[in-house]
């Protein structure tokens, strides 16, 4: 029996079982020992094999070729930062790094959030729809459990080819189901031997502290008492390395692990690098406290809530105050409230050495001529700012964000430049899309801005658009107040706020309109930004509330003209209801 024909995958020499023997010879077939008929019907053979492995061959080169071609990602996140960043004019703020960055690329001086906490921003921006379409307005519910196949941003790089892995926090959440790694996610961090495990406070005392602040909120408050009471101290001066907390820690992993895949795959990467920072606690090491003069850091120039404001449009500074050391109740002083800040600042100053060392480790690997890089905040932070200090408003400051983009091709004409066009984060998916070369998914409700990274001056978005419920009736997730919270020290607090909603709707005042199905609504123009306050039971019922902003004359947003404005709040109101789909850039 006649044993198969045998090709060796270098295709230099090819066995048969006769008393001849074939090779392939500088891309010719020789045979010998044939007559004449074998040999034609062999080199047929042979001459059809090597066609087919030669355009093989070239296919695979193509294909090769396209997978060098397509752009690597490095898509790093902020967490809870204000756009307290040289380059963006904030003089105090010391950021070399994102400075630096900055002249690489273009800045986005008007980037707004869909939703202006950790949660419904992320699942926003990570999916490309907005939070209403998600089912996604607190932290407390995940958007794969409304909407189970939807497709997140890296999962759609990875089902294009794409290398895709995550260092920190890019989703919001703490186990693998909330962080999507069984779909969004195809490489895990390399392991470094020596690299301990990072810590929330260094200093032991605080540790303690901690624990035994939460041993006693569980005493006092049972369950009630996981849902954020008992922190340990809001900020930590500690003379470490940068790598004992998780910012420093996560950029040594997505360091190592950018070295390896180089070296192991051919396929573009997807980097996602998550700071923590500067979300409380306010941890950094001592050296980036050391930068600043804490008599140079001013306070907030406006420190009182919008005269003619929505009484439900603040809070009462709830997630700061569940932390050690940190008032129940009142203003905080001047000292207090000064060194906070100073603790915000090193926190943004450490990141920032982090992402210089994340790029750095681009350039030195030879890819930053191929690589995007885009950066970003989930949500911005008052600072006493209106009187209130945390995320969670329908106001400017809460809800502008840094957004930095540099691309391979930009020409020098437009790096280092600023764009005021209105952009939103849910925009940030298609632009990656587009600028990658790959499908735009039909689900996604943002626009992508490609073309202002070539012309960052021209007329954009009419409008962009944020929300919030209830931040007064809310607890710092976002969700409703649950009942025991009544029972705790926050008690007073939601009490005093409550008031004053009554005070202020003495005929509408009902508490599971209030607590359950208000949203407030934010559209922010080129110059004004207006709130709608509505009933999600009944969107088309006339706003229970509106507030309106004349950024060209009261950029700190300190009065609501609404009312001494009926025609333009009318109009604007107009405008606002033809929606995002109304707004985009013609």
């Amino acid at each position: 029996m006649s044993s198969p024909l045998i090709i060796k995958p270098s295709w230099n020499i090819f066995v048969i079982n006769t008393p001849t023997a074939f090779e392939w010879i500088d891309g010719h077939i020789n045979l010998f020992d044939l007559d004449v008929e074998m040999k034609n019907l062999l080199a047929g053979l042979f001459a059809a094999l090597a066609v087919t492995a030669c355009s093989s061959s070239q296919q695979a080169t193509s294909n090769n070729d396209n997978k060098v071609q397509r752009p690597h990602i490095l898509f790093i996140a902020i967490d809870d930062m204000r756009a307290d960043v040289g380059s963006f004019g904030v003089d105090y703020a010391i950021t070399p790094n994102l400075d630096a960055v900055a002249q690489r690329g273009v800045r986005f001086e008007r980037a707004y959030v869909q939703q202006p906490i950790c949660g419904p921003s992320r699942a926003s921006l990570m999916t490309g729809a907005r939070p209403d379409t998600l089912g996604v307005t607190h932290n407390y519910v995940h958007f794969r459990d409304n909407i189970p196949d939807i497709l997140t941003l890296p999962q759609h790089f990875m089902n294009n080819g794409y290398e895709t892995m995550y260092f920190g926090k890019v989703f919001h959440g703490h186990n693998s189901i909330q962080k999507d790694d069984a779909h969004s996610w195809s490489r895990q961090p390399v392991s470094i031997p020596g690299l301990k495990k990072p810590v929330r406070y260094a200093i032991q005392q605080n540790t303690d502290i901690q624990a035994a602040n939460k041993k006693v909120m569980f005493a006092k408050y049972g369950q009630q008492a996981k849902f954020g009471l008992g922190s340990g101290p809001a900020y930590e001066r500690a003379d470490v390395s940068d790598n004992t907390y998780p910012d420093g820690h996560s950029t040594d992993l997505a360091i190592a692990t950018l070295n390896d895949a180089l070296q192991t795959t051919d396929k573009p990467l997807f980097i996602g690098l998550g700071f923590h920072k500067p979300h409380l606690p306010w941890v950094a090491p001592a050296k980036y406290w050391d930068m600043y003069d804490p008599a140079d850091i001013p306070l907030a120039e406006y420190d009182t809530a919008p005269q003619g404001g929505a009484a439900m449009g603040l809070h009462a500074s709830f997630e700061l105050r569940t932390f050690y050391g940190i008032p129940k109740q009142g203003p905080l002083d001047d000292e207090l409230a000064r060194t906070l800040k100073h603790a915000y600042l090193a926190s943004i100053s450490y990141v920032d050495a982090q992402i210089g060392r994340m790029i750095e480790a681009i350039d030195k690997a030879g890819i930053a001529d191929n690589t995007i890089i885009m950066i970003w905040s989930d949500h911005g932070w008052h600072l006493g700012d209106m009187g209130v200090w945390g995320k969670a408003t329908n106001y400017e400051i809460a809800t502008r964000v840094p957004l930095i983009v540099v691309t391979p091709d930009m020409t020098a004409s437009v790096t280092g430049t600023s764009s005021k066009a209105l952009v939103e984060l849910v925009d940030m998916y298609p632009t990656l899309t587009e600028l990658a070369g790959l499908p735009l998914p039909e689900h996604l409700e943002g626009q992508s801005f490609v073309p202002l990274l070539s012309q960052p001056d021209q007329p954009w978005k009419a409008a962009v658009f944020s929300q919030f419920p209830n931040s007064a009736l809310r607890e710092w997730g976002a969700f409703p107040l649950r009942p025991g919270m009544r029972e705790t020290y926050f008690g007073p607090l939601i009490t005093e706020v409550e008031g004053r909603i009554q005070q202020q709707f003495p005929e509408r005042w009902d508490r599971e309109l209030f607590e359950h199905y208000l949203m407030g609504y934010a559209m922010r123009t080129e110059r004004y930004r207006l709130i709608v306050y509505l009933d999600t039971r009944d969107e088309q019922q006339q706003p229970l509330f509106v507030e309106l902003y004349d950024h060209q004359t009261d950029p700190n947003e300190t009065i609501n003209i609404a009312e001494q404005k009926p025609k333009l709040t009318a109009r604007l109101i107009k405008q606002f209801q033809a929606g995002w789909q109304g707004n985009l850039a013609k």
